[in-house]
Order: C-alpha cells, then sequence, then structure tokens
C-alpha cells in the first residue's frame, strides 16, 4: 500500500457506519477465504491489514508487560538446572539470568512511561529472548561438564519456542529472533565436543524445532487475523443492528408527516418534564396550539395543501421553538404541543403569544373562513407548573386544554394562559363538569320560559326555554358558566335532548303554548344523528315540528360546516322553524343569511339600548332594513320599557322578547294562562 493510500485510510474510521457499509462489511468473508482480484478489493484487503495490525498492536502493548514478567520468572527459575547440571559456572550463568532479565524489565517498564510504540516493545521483548540466551550460552560453554552442556543444549529450543509461541510478535519479528536463536545454536553445536553422529541429530532437532515453531506461529497469526475478521465482522453487524433498531425507534418517535415528535414522544418527555419538577423542582410550560378552521382548508384547498400546511406551520414553530430550548411535537390532527422549561407566567405568555404571531406571518392563505380574516392562524392554550396540593401530570395538558378552548372562544388567533382564578378556567369548572354528568339523574336542571309577543296582536307568540342549573346545596349556577363548560366537554348533548324533550312533555303535548324555542348549540348540530333523535322525540310526544324553533346563537363557532348545513336541512325538513339568535354580535351573521332561509332573526338586545344615540339608532335602523329586505321576521331581544316598546312598534317589528313583556317563568304558570284563554275564547267570539 503506497503512501497516499495509507494517508487516506488514516483520515476515515473503518468502524463508522458509511465506511462500514460501503467498504467493509462485504469483504470480510471475501477477506478471510481469498486473495484481492482487483485494485478495489486489494486496497480493502490492505485496508483491512493496517486495521488488524492496529489493533493487534493495541493488544500487544497490553499483553508486553505480563508477558516479560512471567518469561524473565521462568527464565530465573532454571537456575536450579544450572546448579544442578553445570555447577562449576553456574554461579556465572545465574548472575547473567538476573542482569539480562532486571535489563530487559526495565527496559520495558522505561518505554511503558514513555508510552513508546507496540513495535518497540516487541523489538525490547525479542532482544531480551536472544540477549537472555547469549547470557545464559556464554558461561555455560566454559564448564568442564562437557557431556552436560552438549545435552544442556537443548534447552536452548525453549527461547525459540518463546520467540515463536509465548509472546504474539508479529511474524517476521518472530522469524527474525527465532532464526538467530538457531543461528546460535549451530554455531554451539558446532564447537561443543561430541560425535558427529550427537552433533547431526541435535542439528536436526533444531531445525525441526525451528520449522515447527514457525509454522505453528504462522498459523496463529493468520487464526489471529481471521478471528480479528469475524470479530469485526460482528461489530459490524451489531453496529448495523443498533443503528436499524436507532431507527426503528426514531421513527416510532417521529411523526412521519411534519418529522416532529409524535404524541408518545411528547409523552415521554412531559413524564421527564415532570419528575424534574416534581424532584428538582425545574418548572416548564405546556402549550397546545390548533391551527384555525384546518377542516375548512381541506376542504378547500385539498389534503395535500394541508399537509403542506401542517409542514409549513411545523417547520416554523420548530424554528421559534430552538430559541427557548424547547420542545415540539404534533399532538394530533391539526394540534401541535410545546414543552419548555419555565416558571415564569410572563416568559409563558411570551412564549404563546411569539406562536401566535408566528403562524400568521406565514400568512399562508385561507379564504374560506368567514371571520375576516384571509391567512392561517392558530390559537394557542398554555399552562405551567405551579404549587398545588394533589398536583397530577395529566393536569397541566388538561389546563392548558382549557385555556386552547377559551382561545377558540375568545374569537381565535390568539393565546390564553391558563388561569385558575377565572371561573371559565379554573377548578371550579371541574366542579361543574362533575356536577352536570349528575344534573339530569337528580333534578338538579330546569326549565324556565321568557314569553314572546306579537308587536301588533300583542298576544303570546311563543316562549324561550331557558334552562338552570342548581348545585347540591341549592345554589344556582348562572348559565353563563355552565353553558361553556357543557359545550366543552359534551355534556350539551344529554342536556339539548332532555331540554327538546322536557318542552313538548311541558307546554307543547297538551298544547299549553303555540310555540317554544330551544337554543342550539353547534355542537349539537355537527353531531350525527342529531336532527333523527328530535324526530324520535317528537313522535313519542305527539308533537309537530312546526310547534319547535330552534335558536342558533351567530359567533364564531357557527362555522359554515357541511354537517351544520345538512342537519339543518333535515330539521326544517321535520317542520321545525329556525331562528338566528344574536345577530350582528358576531362575524358570520351575513353569510348565515345568505345560506340559510331563517324564519326569524333575533336582533341583540344591544342595538336597542344603544338607541339614545343617534349613532345606535341609525344603527338599529340599518340592521332592521337589512334583515326585512331578507324576507325574515324580526324580534329584538331587551325590550324593557314601554318607550322602548312604541319604539318597536314603530319600527313595525314582528316580536318583542325582554322585562316589559315578561320574566322568565317555570311551565306551570304558562299551563294555567293557557287554560284560562281556552275558557275565555268563546266567551269573546260571541261578544
Amino acid at each position: 500500500m503506497g503512501a497516499e493510500a495509507a494517508k487516506e485510510f488514516g483520515s476515515r474510521n473503518p468502524l463508522q457506519p458509511g465506511f462500514v457499509n460501503e467498504r467493509v462489511s462485504s469483504r470480510v468473508a471475501d477477506a478471510v477465504d481469498s486473495e484481492p482480484h482487483d485494485p478495489r478489493q486489494e486496497l480493502e484487503a490492505t485496508e483491512l491489514r493496517i486495521l488488524y495490525r492496529k489493533e493487534a498492536e493495541a493488544t500487544r502493548r497490553v499483553e508486553a508487560r505480563p508477558g516479560l514478567w512471567i518469561a524473565v520468572a521462568i527464565y530465573l527459575l532454571f537456575s536450579a538446572m544450572d546448579l544442578l547440571l553445570i555447577p562449576d559456572v553456574a554461579a556465572y550463568t545465574i548472575e547473567a539470568r538476573f542482569a539480562v532479565g532486571l535489563a530487559a524489565l526495565l527496559t520495558l517498564e522505561a518505554q511503558l512511561r514513555r508510552g513508546v510504540g507496540a513495535e518497540w516493545l516487541d523489538v525490547t521483548c525479542a532482544a531480551a529472548i536472544i540477549f537472555g540466551y547469549l547470557g545464559w550460552l556464554c558461561p555455560t560453554i566454559l564448564s568442564a561438564e562437557k557431556e552436560s552442556v552438549s545435552y544442556y543444549m537443548v534447552f536452548g529450543t525453549i527461547f525459540m519456542m518463546g520467540a515463536n509461541l509465548f509472546f504474539t510478535f508479529r511474524f517476521k519479528l518472530s522469524i527474525v529472533t527465532s532464526a538467530i536463536i538457531l543461528f546460535l545454536l549451530f554455531i554451539v553445536n558446532y564447537f561443543v565436543p561430541s560425535t558427529p553422529t550427537y552433533k547431526l541429530v541435535l542439528a536436526i532437532f533444531y531445525i525441526s524445532c525451528f520449522t515447527f515453531t514457525s509454522y505453528v506461529n504462522w498459523k496463529l497469526n493468520e487464526e489471529r487475523y481471521n478471528v480479528f475478521l469475524n470479530a469485526l465482522e460482528a461489530k459490524i453487524q451489531h453496529r448495523e443492528a443498533t443503528e436499524r433498531g436507532k431507527a426503528l425507534l426514531r421513527l416510532s418517535r417521529t411523526d412521519p408527516l411534519t418529522g416532529l415528535e409524535n404524541r408518545r414522544a411528547i409523552d415521554e418527555k412531559l413524564r421527564d418534564y415532570w419528575s424534574d419538577w416534581q424532584k428538582l423542582g425545574a418548572g416548564f410550560a405546556a402549550i397546545l396550539i390548533d391551527v384555525d378552521f384546518f377542516k375548512k382548508f381541506n376542504d378547500c384547498y385539498g389534503h395535500q395543501e394541508g399537509d403542506r400546511c401542517l409542514i409549513h406551520v411545523a417547520n416554523a414553530l420548530s424554528d421559534l421553538i430552538k430559541g427557548y430550548d424547547g420542545s415540539i411535537g404534533r399532538y394530533g390532527g391539526e394540534e401541535f404541543i410545546v414543552l419548555a422549561r419555565m416558571d415564569k407566567k410572563d416568559q409563558v405568555a411570551d412564549l404563546a403569544e411569539a406562536i401566535c404571531r408566528t403562524v400568521e406571518n406565514l400568512a399562508l392563505t385561507h379564504e374560506l373562513r368567514r371571520d375576516g380574516i384571509s391567512i392561517v392562524t392558530a390559537s394557542v392554550g398554555a399552562a405551567f407548573t405551579r404549587k398545588q396540593s394533589g398536583a397530577k401530570l395529566e393536569k397541566i395538558i388538561h389546563e392548558a386544554d382549557r385555556a386552547l378552548y377559551l382561545a377558540k372562544a375568545s374569537g381565535r388567533n390568539c393565546a390564553r394562559l391558563f388561569d385558575p382564578t377565572d371561573p371559565q378556567s379554573s377548578d371550579e369548572s371541574e366542579n361543574l363538569a362533575a356536577l352536570l354528568k349528575i344534573a339530569i339523574g337528580q333534578d338538579l336542571v330546569s326549565l324556565v320560559y321568557q314569553p314572546i309577543q306579537d308587536v301588533k296582536s300583542g298576544r303570546l307568540e311563543a316562549v324561550e326555554a331557558l334552562m338552570r342549573l342548581k348545585m347540591l346545596d341549592g345554589t344556582l349556577v348562572p348559565p353563563s358558566l355552565f353553558i361553556p363548560v357543557a359545550e366543552r366537554t359534551g355534556a350539551i348533548l344529554e342536556l339539548g335532548r332532555w331540554a327538546i324533550r322536557t318542552v313538548c312533555t311541558e307546554l307543547l303535548a297538551g298544547d299549553h303554548v303555540r310555540v317554544v324555542s330551544v337554543n342550539v348549540s353547534p355542537i349539537q348540530l355537527k353531531t350525527p344523528g342529531f336532527a333523527a333523535s328530535v324526530a324520535t322525540i317528537l313522535g313519542e310526544t305527539g308533537v309537530t315540528g312546526n310547534r319547535l324553533a330552534f335558536e342558533i346563537t351567530e359567533g364564531l363557532e357557527m362555522e359554515m360546516h357541511s354537517d351544520i348545513l345538512r342537519c339543518i336541512s333535515d330539521l326544517k325538513l321535520l317542520g321545525i322553524k329556525i331562528w338566528l339568535d344574536d345577530f350582528g354580535t358576531g362575524f358570520a351573521g351575513l353569510s348565515w343569511l345568505r345560506l340559510i332561509d331563517f324564519d326569524t332573526v333575533k336582533i341583540d338586545r344591544s342595538f336597542l339600548h344603544d338607541c339614545a344615540t343617534p349613532k345606535g339608532m341609525a344603527m338599529l335602523q340599518d340592521i332592521i332594513a337589512l334583515v326585512r329586505n331578507r324576507g325574515h321576521k324580526i324580534l329584538v331581544e331587551g325590550v324593557e320599557t314601554e318607550q322602548q316598546m312604541g319604539l318597536m312598534r314603530e319600527y313595525r317589528i314582528d316580536k318583542v322578547q325582554g322585562f316589559h313583556v315578561g320574566r322568565p317563568l317555570p311551565a306551570a304558570n304558562f299551563q294555567a294562562k293557557r287554560a284560562i284563554q281556552k275558557r275565555s275564547f268563546p266567551v269573546l267570539k260571541s261578544a
């Protein structure tokens, strides 16, 4: 291998994944069984040899010290043989043994301390073998015990075997060392007095010993290389298996669309954050992000564009969160979650607001929404750790979810921080959620009815059913508190069915009033089978659909959802009247007037109460003209004085509602009133 190839190899680590996969793994088995046949194979085989030498050098460096110490110990123990076979020169041989052994050990220890390479350590050990042999041989041949010396020479082969078998020298060094020992053996064999036959036999023995030990040494080196190759292949396979395992783990923790962490990974991090907060007091924030009107975006632009939208949002938020040393993941659908270590309210609020602005600044077109904004935005709900009794891991996510709900209810494209003192987000709402689950069974919920008067005739035209809730101790709960909780928890579905059934049985089935209006939540209209459940109630109570009116509140939650439009169409087929409630307070009123043929439009009380100013009066007139031009009947809420009632007559309003007409009353009041009216009708006719 040339200098350039060696330089190239030295700049790479052969155990790196790329090198292993491309150059080593496919050739390890070939290198064991065959020689290279082309330059690429030759280069790879040479690189493997170099790698083997590097690993072998490390092994030899570790084994050099114990190997030489053991060899010196055995060398010194042979002093007993000197005393037995050549006693006349034993003192000199023993001195030579100790001198050579001590010199070899001191030299090796000095080299190890200086950190010299394994090759120099091998040279030291090889020199120790050669000089150890000479240190023993020179005094031995001076002995007068010539016969003993001639036999004692056989032990010289031990040094030859030590060079080939005891130490793990490279093959060339072993051959050179054992060849020097063989050469010295031949010299001594020549000069030591003995018969020619003995010298011939001893020479053959020396050559046989040299050949045998050299062959064994060669096979051992080959076996060591094969073991290295097998071990390397095992390492490669283990590394590849480990990498595949890590890749699978990453895949199982990664959202395939956005590349963010998925819910599983975020849940694990959430547990880690929670554990650090519990043990170390390291606070953190949990922030939920929901892309506003994302279903409408999909419906308008298609799912592929919807995916691209989520990817853009994910990338932008990911870049933002890096500056806060936080984690972001996709929590499902169009919802993302952020975890960041912080425990100050202002920090959390700033991050939540920054998330809102980041999504807004993307300026992704979203033309189908009807809230005055034509780009993609996000609603954000945030919660952070705080000292509280009985805190649980799930609570912070639940609090962030409640804050997100308030952000949506506040108009979207905004951030809300969970506030434990806010009735809408505090633990009190949790108590209400639990109360709503048992409200119907425990008779904690009831209905009162507020009259709706026909302005022209002055008679009772209809009543509006208003829901009331009381605590177990009898304390009343304002609708402004429990209705949002019921919508958030889904309890509104069961409460809504109960309200429809109740008005049918209390007032309509007995023909106590002509029409009862019931407020219907958008959640109910979105629920599959809602119209069918209403039809079932009408059939069971024997009430016709034209006796019912459903009031739909104009607002942000009233998205132009295809399911809602289809449900409204089904309800109208049942004969149910559809009223638009609180017209003028939301953003979608004009669009709804265009899409749906409302029987009645209720103008919010705020417009009537603002009539004290010319500007307010003009606004009311404009709204009345707008609704009248669309052909809908008009009902004005909040009529509380005779002056306001006179104004309604002046503007030819169809129906009015307010304290001047009547306050909300239990069903019994209307049952008695209707009965009296029934008895008086014949008298009026006869008159």
